[in-house]
């Protein structure tokens, strides 16, 4: 399902956090606040979210080629199964984000370790919950 970013802004400031599987490819989200959201399995190709308060999201298994994250906090997001290979990264936090060694894609030269992230060594998120590796 393809969403505005108005539609986006509106559902989220009415309470909304689920948005798995929108597509919101080539959007401008700068500087939005969207923590505690679930975009886990959208298509976020092109959008730029950078500046933007992302703690805690859900984007395992989001397409985010060529997402510009520039300065976004990522603080505690789920990025299972996320590739990340031709996202901008600078100045992101990326403290505590979840990932998985092998599953969640990085850009060349790119260390988790380095930026503080959580690697989940079993098929379970952090919280305990069940995951799928589709």
């Amino acid at each position: 399902m393809t969403i505005t970013q108005p539609d986006l802004v509106s559902r989220y400031l009415n309470g909304e956090r689920d948005f798995a599987g929108i597509d919101l490819t080539d959007t401008a989200l700068g500087g939005a606040n969207l923590k505690g959201a679930d975009f886990s399995y959208a298509d976020l190709t092109g959008l730029d979210l950078s500046k933007a308060s992302l703690r805690g999201v859900d984007l395992s298994y989001a397409r985010l080629s060529k997402v510009n994250l520039t300065a976004a906090d990522l603080r505690g997001a789920i990025l299972i199964g996320t590739d990340l290979r031709d996202a901008i990264l600078a100045d992101a936090d990326l403290s505590e984000a979840e990932y998985v060694l092998g599953v969640t894609r990085f850009p060349t030269g790119f260390s988790p370790e380095q930026a503080h992230m959580h690697r989940v060594e079993t098929h379970e998120k952090a919280n305990g919950s069940p995951m799928s590796f589709e």
